[in-house]
């Protein structure tokens, strides 16, 4: 739900009505993840998507089910072999979907509303519902906060509403959407309860060293994978507005200072276009022992090897240049801008998702590598 967080808070604003149907859980080469959501009003309009098409028509009809009758429903997709033309997912996969009404008269509204308004504004926020439970506890939800502060709840159950709370701030701290199981009282034991928890996080972020051309289309390539985007060069001449238009920010400084006073973390890609010693060096030297998920650097093989010797003799050890991805990309035999830009992308994009690079045709892995567990063994009404 929070992944269409910008229209839904439209929506609220403007005071309309709607049903939202968001992903649960997922089994098999399903074709969105836990959170995604489409949405519909009470004159029909929808946004978002759940499936990438294979079963939006018969969600849309459970959304304007639910916003007549106020119900919320849990339901199941996957693909049959005995009815190839029944309702669901052709490519083999399994999908669970949550769909909640989000009328003015519920008492859910007040807390969706102000999770969809802290996702839409780029704060942190995490908003857990009842996927799976006694009718009591339906059309309820808890929205937590990174300061431990939260709204809503699910009733008159106080020490649910604590565990969920916790459970919900573990999630948000690890940017995760996704279930868990809890008892109906909020312990370990008892009827089990099944609960989604969506986080809403900053956007990760993508800093570009080196404001040359092939940075200016990797900066559109990153917006368009939903970074935030910082391009730093020391070279006020070069690092201007004019040149990044796309870009979130421009920063004229040298590029080891900047990376020393700005934040970063495990979600944070680096990407090192200067392919010049006196800014490459002190910057690898400290960008290879922070924690964050990506480094790769630009140059020739020939570069590549000066700059692995020039960094080994400020001490950079071999556990750290073994984190470096230089040259960087993946062989695509790229030659412009554009092409170069989407050979890093596919290496940041593989580097996040456990992919191997190797084509798919003819291959006998995974399409889709996500580590995370997915929940799809049982599914039931909410009612």
């Amino acid at each position: 739900m929070l992944d269409i967080a910008e229209e839904l808070n439209r929506w609220v604003e403007q005071g309309r009505d709607f049903a939202v149907a968001t992903v649960v859980a997922v089994g098999g080469s399903a074709p969105r993840q836990p959170g995604a959501a489409l949405a519909v009003d009470a004159d029909g309009t929808a946004v978002g998507s759940v499936s990438g098409g294979c079963v939006e028509g018969a969600v849309y009809e459970l959304c304007r089910q639910a916003l007549e009758d106020g119900e919320s429903v849990l339901e199941r997709f996957g693909y049959s072999d005995e009815d190839a033309f029944a309702v669901g997912l052709t490519c083999g996969g399994v999908i669970d979907i949550l769909v909640t009404p989000v009328r003015a008269d519920g008492p859910v509204r007040p807390v969706l509303a102000a999770a969809l308004a802290a996702a839409a504004s780029g704060e942190a926020a995490a908003v857990a519902r009842i996927a799976e439970g006694p009718a009591a506890l339906r059309g309820r939800a808890l929205l937590v906060r990174p300061d431990g502060s939260r709204e809503g709840g699910f009733g008159d159950v106080p020490e649910l509403d604590r565990t969920v709370a916790a459970e919900a701030g573990a999630f948000l701290d690890a940017g995760r959407t996704g279930t868990l199981e809890i008892g109906a009282r909020g312990s370990r034991c008892g009827s089990p309860l099944t609960v989604l928890v969506e986080s809403s996080v900053p956007a990760p972020r993508m800093i570009v060293f080196g404001a040359i051309d092939f940075a200016s289309a990797l900066v559109r390539v990153g917006k368009f994978l939903g970074y935030h985007v910082t391009v730093c060069d020391a070279r006020p001449v070069f690092a201007t507005r004019a040149r990044f238009p796309e870009a979130d920010e421009i920063v004229v400084e040298w590029p080891h200072e900047y990376l020393e006073r700005t934040d970063v973390d495990g979600r944070t890609v680096l990407c090192v276009l200067t392919h010049d010693a006196k800014f490459d060096v002190p910057l690898l030297r400290l960008a290879l022992r922070l924690p964050v998920a990506y480094v790769g650097a630009m140059g020739s093989r020939r570069t590549h090897l000066d700059r692995d010797e020039r960094l080994r003799a400020v001490g950079v050890s071999e556990l750290e240049l073994s984190r470096l991805r230089s040259p960087i990309g993946l062989d695509l035999g790229a030659r412009t801008p554009e092409e170069t830009a989407l050979s890093i992308a596919a290496e940041i994009v593989a580097a996040r998702r456990g992919g191997s690079g190797v084509p798919l045709t003819g291959a006998h892995t995974p399409i889709h590598h996500d580590t995370a567990p997915a929940r799809a063994d049982r599914v039931g009404s909410v009612a």
